[in-house]
């Protein structure tokens, strides 16, 4: 991804809030939209000169990279609705499949065996290029592991095409940490809430690429 390819975070939540951040303080220009334009507006004003505001479908026309911070159970739809703008390109899908639970934590909302990064795949629109990535730590250790020194900390990524796969890796540059892939989407169930790779799963904390590397 050169410098020039522009950036859209899709949704403002608590990851779409840092990862927005994250990007600004990267020195990367972006995008933001949200379902109302106001809360998009007041963050880029917030963030500064490089942050802009746009409606969500401008938004989309606009990036090369999209970045869909939402909710797992809306992310088919939205790329339903959105099929013709999202053609050709890079989709990033933070989301965890899951939700509350009855005992005040949380459960997974597919199969044991199942994966966000594949089912989400399966809805693609024509030309788009998904990477399960920047979903692998809670918003909290986003925010606060992002651009550490002298070692940076590790965000994983998986995607089937390899072809996206330095556009990738300079987003999470760019976002303060240093890729480590995993493989392609059949992995990334080891990247999302639960799995051994992840910040609530059996990963626990951020850790370093040399750490990384043990796990992977």
């Amino acid at each position: 991804m050169s410098t020039t390819s522009k950036i859209a975070v899709i949704g403002l939540g608590n990851i779409g809030k840092v990862v927005a951040a994250n990007l600004v303080k990267g020195n990367r220009s972006i995008i933001l939209a949200s379902r109302k334009l106001e809360d998009a507006q007041a963050l880029a004003q917030q963030l500064g000169g490089l942050a802009s505001a746009a409606k969500t479908s401008e938004a989309i026309k606009q990036a090369d990279i999209v970045v869909l911070s939402i909710g797992f159970n809306t992310i088919q739809q939205f790329m339903s609705e959105h099929n013709s703008e999202l053609q050709g390109k890079i989709i990033i899908d933070p989301s965890n499949p899951i939700a509350p639970d009855e005992n005040g934590g949380f459960k997974k909302i597919i199969g044991n065996n199942e994966s966000a990064g594949q089912i989400n795949a399966t809805a693609l629109p024509n030309g788009a290029k998904l990477a399960k990535a920047l979903g692998t730590l809670g918003a909290e250790s986003l925010s606060n592991a992002a651009f550490r020194q002298p070692e940076k900390s590790v965000l994983f990524y998986a995607t089937d095409d390899t072809s996206i796969n330095a556009d990738v890796e300079q987003l999470i540059r760019d976002n303060g940490f240093e890729p480590v892939r995993v493989g392609g989407l059949d992995q990334s169930i080891r990247i999302e809430v639960f799995g051994d790779l992840h910040e609530f799963g059996a990963l626990g904390k951020p850790v370093t690429v040399a750490e990384a590397q043990e796990k992977v």
